[in-house]
């Protein structure tokens, strides 16, 4: 093995880089070359061969994935199963002229062929990019315009709170305002009917030919550089602008595989309960537990269909140990729950650990207490999509093996803040996890903001050291949501409605939406010579529209009398999400009192959450 240069303070990464399978080990583990620095120089590996390969001398035969579908219907495939469907559909989509560096978008929910496509593209050295099922077609079109892939992978239908969301229909309208998709490669999913277009294939039909009996394409895989980019996730749109970002492949392998081993994960079942158009759930959903050899539970659809119990369903079905998700849907399940699940139905489940939003006490104590009855631990992370997802967890598995980040809290001037004080969060130390690049009209707004300071890495998030020197994350400087796996700012929303002559003033909120799972909602106080009408109300939304992209639109408006002082923030917003759910196109008209009136069964459910 040839001398390596490793940076002090880095020398965990190096141990977490020891642990994958090198085709060219690297020579030097980190080096300050650019605006991302410089990471495994002179390596090269394979992230499909790490996930799968490497494991099948010893668990060819342990489940590797553990799948479920919306109506019942159930999956598992071990690792030598995985295998062979990744080196087919590798081989076909060589056959369709795929290549090293080429792009693959996958319009596609959780289903094992979205983790076997993500993999065929690792394996021939292509690059990926997972776009959420609800993307309307207008939306969806502009994806794929940013992206350029020449092959798109769909399904005729997928299943989402017991509907079927026509996802080759939507494909097909997308396609026909964007040029340079030489296929389309559909998965029979629903069994709906489907309109057929030239370059259109199934997907069983695609693979037919590199089984045993067809002709033999080449499926070796293709070592590629330590920073080649394995997967490109659409970071947000600002003014209309996009912005994604591209993590490589051996930097997104080494960042999922430690913190799965030495902050997320307990036991050898995890379940990333979250999107997997979310980085995150890439991440920690697929990559982690297959890196580290361990089983992964996924599911498809929504948590209450067939029934609300279907959460702990699954962790009893599976013997899951490790379960990681956001705040939002442990809140749903205990408001699901007139009582915690008994002990058996949670018994194989060791750990929970929180992510996306700020955990308040009271629902890791309930997990605590009621659920875990002293048995669960529970964990607060954080992380970004810029990152790789996951960066920091509470209480991990092992801190000492954890990479350190260097985190700083800091004033608006750069000065660091004493403990108990909040203020934005650095990271003075690298991050193998870090984008290594960015694209997009508005790449160098987000450059800007994250690398103003040198030496470190601004975050945008606020946080505050406790006095036991752990970190308590508060949410963004620009608070964002995330609506059909766009990152909308909420900021910029507000400040289109207060830009527009008949507003005064403006709140804008993020609700449930039964189609989207989540979207916007807005309630403003109009000038007193303007009528409160649909007209307005259209008028107003069409703005948004017009100036951040339809995604960015609420899809409810209030109408409010006035904006009174007796309430926070946070109560406000919970209020007002609370009172739009359900909420149509036609604008609702309240009052400041009837606001006000509503807030305490918001306030006293904060309590409890």
């Amino acid at each position: 093995m040839p001398e390596r240069g490793v940076a002090k303070g880095l020398e965990p990464w190096a141990a977490v880089a020891d642990q994958l399978d090198w085709h060219q080990p690297w020579t030097t583990l980190y080096s300050d070359d650019g605006r991302y620095g410089r990471w495994f120089a002179g390596g090269t590996l394979n992230l499909a061969v790490n996930c799968v390969d490497r494991h099948l001398p010893e668990r060819g035969e342990q489940a590797a994935i553990s799948w479920e579908g919306e109506p019942g219907d159930r999956r598992t495939l071990t690792y030598r199963q995985l295998h062979d469907d990744v080196v087919a559909l590798a081989g076909a989509l060589r056959t369709l002229g795929v290549g090293v560096g080429d792009r693959v978008a996958l319009h596609m929910g959780w289903l094992p062929e979205t983790v076997v496509a993500m993999l065929a593209c690792a394996r021939i050295g292509a690059v990926h990019t997972v776009l959420p099922t609800p993307l309307p077609a207008e939306a969806l079109a502009e994806r794929l315009d940013d992206f350029g892939p020449r092959v798109l992978f769909t399904q005729d239908g997928a299943w989402r709170h017991g509907t079927i969301l026509p996802l080759k229909a939507r494909a097909d309208e997308a396609l026909g305002a964007v040029g340079g998709i030489e296929h389309t490669v559909v998965v029979r999913r629903t069994g709906v009917n489907v309109a057929w277009y030239e370059g259109d294939r199934w997907l069983h039909d695609l693979v037919a030919g590199t089984r045993p009996g067809g002709v033999a394409p080449d499926t070796d895989p293709v070592p590629v550089d330590a920073e080649h980019p394995a997967l490109a996730c659409h970071l947000a749109n600002r003014r209309s602008r996009p912005v994604s970002v591209l993590h490589g492949s051996a930097t997104l392998a080494a960042s999922a595989l430690a913190i799965h081993r030495n902050a997320l994960a307990e036991g050898d079942v995890f379940w990333c309960a979250g999107d997997v158009s979310w980085v995150g759930a890439q991440a920690h959903g697929v990559y982690g537990p297959l890196l580290a050899g361990t089983s992964a539970v996924m599911f498809e659809g929504t948590l209450d269909v067939p029934t609300r119990h279907r959460t702990w369903d699954i962790v009893r079905r599976y013997g899951v140990t490790t379960l990681l998700t956001t705040p939002t849907v442990i809140r749903l399940l205990r408001g699901w729950s007139r009582r915690p699940p008994e002990p058996d139905v949670v018994a194989s489940l060791r750990r929970v650990v929180m992510i996306a939003e700020p955990v308040d006490p009271p629902l890791t104590a309930w997990l605590t207490e009621d659920v875990g009855r002293g048995e669960i631990t529970v964990a607060d992370g954080w992380g970004q999509v810029q990152l790789g997802g996951v960066v920091s967890v509470d209480r991990p598995i092992d801190a000492a093996a954890l990479p350190d980040p260097g985190f700083a809290i800091v004033d608006a001037d750069g000065a660091e803040l004493p403990d108990g004080a909040s203020g934005e969060l650095l990271m003075r130390l690298p991050w193998a996890g870090m984008l290594r690049d960015m694209e997009g009209a508005g790449a160098e707004d987000v450059a800007k903001r994250h690398w103003h300071r040198a030496g470190s890495y601004s975050t945008y998030d606020l946080a505050r050291r406790k006095p036991d020197g752990t970190l308590e994350f508060l949410g963004r400087l620009d608070e964002v949501a995330s609506v059909s796996g766009q990152l909308v700012s909420l900021g910029e929303v507000r400040q289109v409605l207060l830009d527009h002559p008949f507003v005064v003033a403006a709140e804008v909120v993020e609700r449930a939406d039964s189609q989207l799972g989540r979207s916007l909602a807005a309630a403003v106080v109009l000038a007193s010579d303007v009528t409160a009408d649909e007209s307005v109300a259209r008028d107003l939304l069409d703005a948004v529209r017009d100036v951040l992209g339809g995604l960015a639109r609420p899809r409810a408006l209030v109408f409010v009398d006035r904006f009174g002082d007796e309430l926070s923030a946070d109560v406000l917003r919970r209020t007002l999400g609370l009172l739009t759910a359900g909420v149509g196109e036609e604008p609702l008209h309240l009052t400041w009192d009837q606001i006000l009136a509503a807030a305490p069964a918001v306030d006293n459910a904060g309590d409890r959450s």
